[in-house]
């Protein structure tokens, strides 16, 4: 997507919030003088004076007569989504009407792009990865131009393996096949255990790419109730799985989509010695494990597991190759089917690809674009909930993922989200309503917004405008009264 022309005021504004979204800056410390900052970003003291304005319009500045500005105290940090029942029956998968129009205005470049979860191609380090793909067309573009084996390039799987072991994960190359993206790898891995009419339990919400995969292949899912910290609990997960009716388990490993949430490494462990118990497969997605915030990455179930019951399931489309489709799936026990049901349906995965992406991630690229992406996203949502802060309705509550880059916003009901998607398409803003994370339509009140794009000044004022449009369906909706702001 082309980014808007940016003005010079707005780069140094975006510096100074930077320092103080990072921590360089405390709230009610001084910022640097007009003076300095101009000094020091070689710019006119007029605009410096226009940064420090927007900054002042955006909450993150304060001006103190007589003294200078100073990094504004942040309003109370908003509450997390809460936790709802739900029923332990199986029920179909019944998809919102609001897919495809999501679908459809998330890749318009006319529309603020809080919609869909894929980074912004100025992120990705796609110039140097081209490069690399350029270089292995040229010297082994015959080598290439044929089917791969069904397991996939040796190379990659190679690459795949040795970072596997950096998280606990000991894999062998066998144990991994290459997928055309993570879809197809939680499609093989459902084919693998499970038959049209059986259920499966799933996170609640959940990736609705996830339930397009369930819906297709005819499977009935159970909705697990699950924390926006802490992901679902083994309790609520004993109970449906002790019914006897549930054949699988689909779980994100870590900083879940849309809810960001990550288990505790000792919740993970119960969840395996409960599935293990039933004889419940857990299948696996862990596309968000590199993107974390941290110091370490968050240990998989597959790390964790004893009895190779986990059917895990990666991707490079949310760190670095959303075009490439690249994704594996790894499993011992499986592999024979998985294998069956590759061939049967996509065959094989393009070779110049995975070529090309094996030699990234030897020569260490890889790793030095993690670094930076990470702390892109990790700004960006710090960015976006400073403003969702300032600008939603009171009673508003937004995740807090330690990694990833999306948001899973809840408006104080009456509110909701499928008329608030109508009319912020209007406004040429796209963001995803709650109801499509649901096999079943819940979740009406609430919305995912996506940071993938980054930060910059059409972001903030799609979100801030969004905010608005949101003040007034919580306030109007059902009452034709006016929005009455507390405190």
């Amino acid at each position: 997507m082309s980014q808007s022309p940016r003005f010079r005021y707005e780069e140094i504004a975006d510096f100074v919030a930077g320092l103080a979204g990072r921590g360089t800056l405390k709230p009610g410390a001084r910022a640097p003088s007009l003076r300095e900052i101009s000094t020091q970003q070689r710019t006119s003291l007029s605009t410096a004076v226009q940064a420090y304005r927007l900054l002042e319009d955006r909450g993150i500045l304060e001006v103190r007569p007589q003294s200078g500005y100073y990094v504004a105290k942040p309003p109370p940090a908003l509450p997390v989504p809460t936790t709802a029942r739900h029923s332990i029956r199986p029920a179909k998968v019944e998809l919102s009407g609001l897919m495809l129009d999501l679908l459809k205005h998330a890749s318009d470049e006319a529309f603020v792009p809080l919609g869909c979860a894929i980074p912004n191609q100025r992120l990705l380090s796609s110039s140097r990865l081209d490069l690399v793909l350029a270089r292995t067309a040229r010297v082994k573009g015959s080598q290439c131009n044929t089917y791969s084996p069904p397991h996939g390039e040796m190379s990659l799987r190679l690459e795949i393996a040795r970072r596997a072991l950096r998280f606990g994960q000991a894999l062998a190359p066998d144990d991994i096949a290459i997928t055309c993206g993570c879809t197809e790898a939680l499609a093989l891995a459902l084919d693998a255990v499970t038959e049209p009419g059986d259920t499966v339990a799933i996170e609640s919400p959940t990736y609705f790419g996830l339930l397009q995969v369930l819906r297709a292949k005819r499977l009935k899912v159970v909705e697990l109730p699950t924390d926006a910290d802490t992901g679902v609990a083994a309790d609520a997960l004993r109970e449906v799985v002790a019914s006897g009716k549930v054949r699988a388990c689909v779980l994100a490993s870590s900083f879940s989509n849309p809810l960001g949430c990550t288990m505790p490494e000792e919740n993970k462990r119960a969840v395996l010695r409960i599935l293990a118990e039933h004889g419940v497969p857990l299948i696996e997605d862990d596309v968000y494990g590199d993107v974390h915030f941290g110091e370490e990455r968050p240990l998989p179930f597959s790390a964790l597991d004893t009895h190779d019951n986990v059917i895990y399931c990666g991707s490079f489309s949310k760190t670095l190759a959303p075009g490439y489709r690249i994704g594996w799936i790894a499993t011992r026990r499986h592999m024979a089917r998985v294998l069956e049901t590759k061939f049967a349906t996509s065959l094989a995965t393009p070779v110049l690809t995975q070529v090309a992406l094996a030699t990234f991630l030897s020569n260490g690229d890889y790793d030095r674009h993690l670094r930076r992406v990470r702390r892109e996203f990790a700004d960006t949502l710090a960015r976006m909930t400073r403003v969702i802060e300032q600008s939603f309705p009171p009673g508003t509550k937004v995740s807090r993922p330690a990694g990833n880059f999306v948001l899973w916003v809840e408006l104080p009901e009456p509110a909701d989200t499928r008329l608030l998607f109508a009319q912020a398409l209007e406004k040429r803003i796209c963001f995803a309503p709650g109801v499509v994370f649901s096999a079943s339509g819940k979740y009406a009140h609430c919305l995912r917004l996506s940071g993938g794009h980054g930060w910059d000044a059409r972001i903030e004022k799609g979100l801030r405008t969004l905010g608005a449009m949101a003040v007034r369906a919580a306030g109007l909706a059902g009452s034709g009264k006016k929005p009455v702001r507390s405190g």
